[in-house]
């Protein structure tokens, strides 16, 4: 999948192209959460994403299914790798309004 599918669909927010300026790609958040965009460019992928949830072997999965490829168990994460390269963790609950503002999914 390409880069905007798979962190759209690892996030669950949908993913807005901007004609201005094709390189990049808006991830829809939510108000009050932190703005994210993909860049397409020419060399390694320099970002790390640490993604919370209640169940990590599950959202492992989950994400494993949607293309990323798991690379290790770290201290209570998971280490993982988008299909993008990119690598991020799986991680428990960090902010207190994880509960109230947390992805569901329909398939969990």
């Amino acid at each position: 999948p390409s880069a905007a599918a798979f962190w759209s669909g690892a996030f669950g927010y949908r993913a807005l192209p901007d004609p201005a300026y094709p390189d990049y790609i808006l991830l829809e958040t939510p108000d009050g959460e932190p703005k994210m965009l993909l860049q397409a460019v020419d060399h390694d992928s320099r970002i790390h994403i640490d993604i919370e949830t209640s169940d990590r072997e599950a959202e492992a999965a989950r994400l494993e299914k949607a293309g990323a490829k798991r690379i290790a168990a770290i201290k209570g994460w998971i280490v993982m790798e988008a299909p993008t390269g990119h690598r991020f963790c799986l991680v428990g609950p960090q902010r207190p309004d994880f509960d109230t503002n947390a992805t569901t999914w329909d398939d969990a």
